[in-house]
């Protein structure tokens, strides 16, 4: 299991296109991928998920990557969030 925090600096937060665009990301690696803010954990496979965890600029938020190809999801998840999901 491999682990990082980054901060969320789109200015719209994680709303659907964003969100979207995360979740197609963790979908092309096997392991298992989920975003902690404070008490919560989302699936990162899940746009309803995501949505639900209701991420906002300047929002800390911890990647947990599981799984064969770990290493190669968190660069994934975590340059896709600081590039702000590509929008």
């Amino acid at each position: 299991m491999v682990t990082q925090k980054v901060v969320v600096a789109e200015p719209s937060g994680l709303h659907l296109r964003p969100a979207g665009k995360l979740c197609e990301i963790c979908l092309k690696f096997d392991s298992k991928i989920s975003i902690k803010k404070g008490d919560s954990t989302a699936n990162a496979k899940s746009v309803l998920g995501l949505l639900a965890a209701r991420i906002v600029c300047g929002d800390e938020i911890e990647i947990i990557c599981e799984g064969k190809d770990e290493e190669d999801a968190l660069q994934a998840v975590v340059k896709v969030i600081q590039e702000g999901f590509g929008l």
